[in-house]
């Protein structure tokens, strides 16, 4: 049975992939920094462990207890309410760069070779548009996959009741995409 680390797991596609990863057969652990989140995660399927990919000795110890063949990553820091995404830029920014580049040594580290992080299909101005070529350009050179999302809507997202301007995705698509690309 292949094991799959998601990291980010408690977010919108980390609670639409983790079902889907289970009813393939994929043993699934799931990080979330909060726990308040560890019982959807484990509703869902997966081992749920608390973890802050800022926390480099936790964040070792949890990969190397998981013992993945894979590990897929939706590390953001975004506001459930989308009309604070500036406000909350700069923590975003923060994690793709400095989180993404913890999650890449740790999995080097420790032998992981596979690793997916999602990304944009769209280009983003300023800081963040420099954090996410930056954070692709750190998992490109771990020979990591990118997965560039479009904007995301349905269920849990942005976007229940609207559809978003392109590139979009419906997150059931983008969903079974994420586990299809496994």
């Amino acid at each position: 049975m292949m094991k799959v680390l998601v990291v980010g797991a408690s977010g919108v596609l980390g609670r639409n992939v983790i079902p889907l990863l289970v009813r393939e057969g994929y043993e699934v652990t799931g990080i979330t920094r909060s726990v308040e989140k560890v019982g959807i995660l484990r509703s869902l399927g997966s081992h749920p462990v608390v973890c802050n990919v800022y926390d480099m000795p936790r964040l070792y110890n949890v990969v190397r207890e998981s013992n993945p063949d894979v590990i897929i990553s939706f590390l953001t820091d975004l506001p459930d309410d989308m009309k604070l995404i500036n406000e909350f830029a700069p923590l975003n920014n923060k994690i793709r760069r400095e989180g993404t580049a913890n999650l890449i040594r740790v999995s080097k580290d420790i032998g992981v070779s596979r690793i997916y992080m999602e990304s944009v299909a769209w280009k983003l101005n300023g800081d963040s548009g420099r954090a996410v070529d930056e954070m692709e350009s750190i998992v490109k050179e771990a020979n990591g996959v990118v997965l560039r999302y479009g904007r995301l809507y349905g269920e849990g997202t942005y976007y229940v009741n609207e559809i978003p301007p392109p590139p979009r995705v419906r997150i059931d698509k983008a969903a079974l995409m994420t586990v299809e690309a496994l």
